[in-house]
C-alpha cells in the first residue's frame, strides 16, 4: 500500500507521541494499518483520508490502555537508553515524562490538540466525543500538565540551588 508507505513515519510519530515507548508505538501502528487494511474499501471513501487513519490509531491506543496485558511489567526496571544532550532536548523529555504521568485519553487530547495542531472539532471527530468534552480534557490535562511540571521545575530548582 502506496499510502502507508508515504505516511507510516507520521503514523509512528503519532503513536509514539501517545504511547512514550516505541516499542508500544509500533504495536499500536501494527495494529492501526491491519485495521486499516480491513477497512480499506471504506477508508477509500473517507472525506478525509489522513483524519480517518489518525482516528485509528488514536482509538487504537486508547483501546490497547484498556485492554489488561497493557499494564503487565516484563522487567522491574525500565531499560536505560542513553538520551542526546542539550537543553531543547532536556525540555522536551521533561515534558513527555509530565505527559506520560497523565491518563490516556487526557494526553491523546493534549498531543492531538497541541502537537499536532488540530482544532477542537477534528480531536472531537477523531475521539468520536463531543467538542465540550475534548474543551473539558484540554482544560482538565493541562492542569495535570502543569501540576507535573511545576513539581519537576521545583526539584530542578532545590538541586540548582543546592550546587
Amino acid at each position: 500500500m502506496d499510502y502507508v508507505t508515504a505516511r507510516l513515519p507520521e503514523l509512528r510519530r503519532l503513536a509514539g507521541s501517545l504511547c512514550k515507548d516505541s516499542d508500544r508505538a509500533d504495536d499500536v501502528v501494527q495494529q492501526a494499518i491491519t485495521k486499516l487494511y480491513v477497512h480499506w474499501h471504506k477508508a477509500q471513501s473517507a472525506e478525509n483520508l489522513d483524519a480517518y487513519v489518525r482516528t485509528i490509531v488514536v482509538r487504537t491506543f486508547l483501546n490497547e490502555r484498556r485492554l489488561r496485558w497493557s499494564q503487565v511489567k516484563l522487567v522491574d526496571d525500565p531499560i536505560e537508553r542513553p538520551a542526546p544532550h542539550g537543553r531543547e532536548v532536556e525540555t522536551r523529555l521533561v515534558v513527555a515524562d509530565a505527559l506520560d504521568n497523565i491518563p490516556p485519553k487526557l494526553r491523546a487530547v493534549l498531543v492531538l490538540r497541541f502537537l499536532y495542531d488540530l482544532s477542537v472539532r477534528e480531536v472531537a471527530a477523531t475521539l468520536g466525543c463531543p467538542e465540550n468534552t475534548v474543551k473539558s480534557h484540554t482544560a482538565r490535562g493541562l492542569t495535570l500538565l502543569r501540576r507535573q511540571l511545576g513539581t519537576h521545575l521545583a526539584a530542578t530548582d532545590r538541586k540548582e540551588q543546592r550546587a
